[in-house]
C-alpha cells in the first residue's frame, strides 16, 4: 500500500511500555476496550481469540507495537498471552471477563516491553486536497499533465477516446495530484467511486480529447472538494529490526512524546 503514497517524515518510535501502563491504567481504558469488544464479540470464539484480536487493534498511541509483525508476535504477544487463567478461556466471553483478563495481558505486554523494547517506524499520511488544489491552480502543469495522462490511451480512427478509461488516466495523474494509486486506500476509493456517479464518468461513451480532458478535470475538482470536507488520514507502522544508527536524531523515548 505504501508505494506510490506521498512520503512524509517518518518518526521512529521506541515502545518501552510505559505508555501501554498509562492506557491501562487511564480513564479510557474500560471504554475504549469495550467499544472494542462490541465489535469483535463472537459466541464461537475463545477467550484467546478475542484478546490476539484485540491487541491488534490498539495502536502505537496505545503503546502497542504492530502485533502482526511475527517477531513481536512470537516474543511479546505468546509470552504474555501465557499470564492468562488458564481455566476460563474455553468458557464463553463476556465482556466483563474480556476486560479483566485483557488488562492482565496488556500489563504482561507492558512488562514485556520494558525488557525488550520496540522499535517502530511511524509515519502519517493526510489527503486534504492541497495536492489538486495546487495542480489544478497552474494552468501549465495541469495541460501538461493531462497529455502525459492521456499519452497511452487508445483513441478510435477520429481520435475519440472511451470516458472507461478515465479511471486509468486519473490513476496515471494521481502522483502529480497528492493523490495515492487507485485501490491503495479503502477510504479514498469510496470518494473516487461517489465522484465518478456523480459525474455519470463510468459510461461507455466516446468522447473527443478535449472533452475527455474536461471531464477528468471535474472528477479532480470534486475530489479536492471531498477531501477538503473530509480529509483521509492513513498511518503506517512498521517494526525497525535493523540496529538503528547510533547518529541518528529520531530515536523518541516512547510515542507520547511524539505526539503533536
Amino acid at each position: 500500500m505504501a508505494a506510490g503514497l506521498k512520503r512524509d517524515p517518518i518518526v521512529i518510535l521506541r515502545i518501552d511500555g510505559e505508555d501501554l501502563l498509562e492506557f491501562v491504567n487511564g480513564s479510557a481504558y474500560e471504554a475504549e476496550m469495550a467499544f472494542i469488544f462490541s465489535h469483535i464479540e463472537s459466541p464461537d470464539r475463545s477467550l484467546h481469540d478475542h484478546i490476539i484480536e484485540a491487541l491488534g487493534k490498539l495502536t502505537v498511541e496505545q503503546g502497542i507495537p504492530p502485533t502482526a509483525d511475527s517477531w513481536v508476535l512470537s516474543n511479546i504477544v505468546e509470552p504474555a498471552l501465557l499470564s492468562l487463567d488458564r481455566s476460563g478461556l474455553d468458557k464463553p466471553v463476556s465482556q466483563e471477563t474480556f476486560l479483566e483478563e485483557f488488562k492482565v495481558v496488556a500489563l504482561a505486554v507492558a512488562n514485556r516491553l520494558k525488557e525488550q523494547p520496540v522499535i517502530v517506524a511511524h509515519s502519517e499520511n493526510i489527503f486534504d486536497g492541497s495536492g489538486v488544489k495546487r495542480l489544478l491552480s497552474n494552468k501549465f502543469e495541469l495541460d501538461k499533465t493531462l497529455n502525459s495522462a492521456l499519452e497511452t490511451l487508445p483513441k478510435d480512427r477520429n481520435g475519440k477516446m472511451s470516458k472507461e478509461y478515465l479511471r486509468v488516466a486519473l490513476d496515471a495523474l494521481a502522483p502529480s495530484a497528492g493523490l495515492p494509486p487507485l485501490g491503495a486506500i479503502e477510504e479514498m476509493d469510496k470518494v473516487i467511486d461517489e465522484v465518478f456517479k456523480m459525474v455519470n464518468a463510468d459510461e461507455a461513451k466516446m468522447v473527443k480529447e478535449e472533452e475527455f480532458k474536461k471531464v477528468l478535470t471535474e472528477i479532480l475538482g470534486s475530489i479536492m472538494l471531498q477531501l477538503e470536507g473530509s480529509p483521509i488520514s492513513v498511518s503506517s507502522n512498521s517494526v525497525v529490526h535493523e540496529p538503528l544508527d547510533s547518529s541518528s536524531t529520531l530515536l523518541q523515548p516512547s510515542s507520547s512524546e511524539t505526539a503533536p
